[in-house]
């Protein structure tokens, strides 16, 4: 007899047995079908970095003046301010998904236990909803980029790639929403999700530059990665564009891989005990 080729991805073979069978897509499909009926709630997120951008960058930045751009050029405040709320669009949007729905999902409607009894594994699930968030945060980014354009934000052809690292942005912050997901037991735990992203929206330079703070919180907020975010649209929007912005990517890439693993690993250890 002749041995039948395995028809499974290649990808499976280096994974433990059940846990991907490289159907992920069938779950985007099942969330872009769950959200015809929530369609408000999906698409609200967008216009919170506008009203900010409105009422900041256009009211307040009459005040404030110019301020110094990532290559010392002045720029005006809405420009200064709006990369920054696109990185915050980016994760929010990535965010929400990754651990609000997910806990949902996880720990109350027991919707992945039934996918379970299909052949979806949990690795599956995993890259289906980091997946779903990565839509969620890109579709947010679109429009606000839309926005910048409208209100003549968008001075440089490198700005054409604000939306590719917006998209990179939101799949690190999904990621590590999810794997953080995973590991929390009640409702109350989500204060900690408002603990940490509350403070990286109002500090990692999203409203003034780095150069206000003292040398010590300037090293905490580098260490943000919001911060890495707010310095590469801003870098893009300018077309001040650098070799260190590589450093930035490779910050996201470590957040993605760190994120995909340990989400992973913990629905395998939640769905399968």
């Amino acid at each position: 007899m002749t041995a039948t080729p395995d028809a499974r991805p290649r990808v499976a073979l280096l994974m433990p047995a059940g846990s991907y069978a490289g159907r992920s897509h069938a779950l985007l499909r099942r969330n872009a079908t769950a959200t015809r009926r929530t369609a408000l709630a999906f698409v609200s997120g967008f216009f919170e970095p506008v009203f900010y951008l409105v009422a900041m960058g256009q009211g307040l930045g009459s005040l404030v003046g110019a301020l110094p751009g990532p290559d010392g050029t002045p720029i005006s405040y809405a420009a200064f301010i709006a990369p920054g709320l696109l990185a915050a669009s980016a994760m929010n949007g990535a965010v929400f998904d990754s651990t609000y729905n997910v806990f949902f999902k996880l720990k109350y409607s027991r919707l992945y236990d039934a996918m379970l009894a299909t052949p979806l594994g949990p690795v599956d699930i995993a890259l289906g909803e980091i997946g779903w968030a990565l839509i969620r945060g890109g579709l947010y980014s679109v429009g606000f980029i839309a926005v910048m354009g409208a209100f003549g934000l968008l001075t440089s052809p490198w700005a054409l790639l604000a939306l590719p690292a917006a998209l990179l942005v939101a799949f690190a912050f999904a990621a590590v929403g999810m794997a953080a997901t995973s590991y929390m037991r009640s409702w109350q735990d989500f204060d900690l999700v408002t603990l940490v992203v509350l403070p990286m929206f109002l500090f990692a330079t999203t409203f003034y530059p780095l150069s206000v703070y003292p040398r010590w919180l300037q090293i905490v907020v580098e260490c943000m990665p919001l911060f890495h975010a707010v310095e590469l649209m801003r870098g893009l929007t300018t077309g001040a564009v650098h070799l260190g912005m590589l450093g930035h990517l490779a910050y996201f890439i470590v957040m993605i891989v760190v994120g995909l693993a340990v989400a992973a690993r913990r629905l395998g250890v939640l769905l399968l005990k």
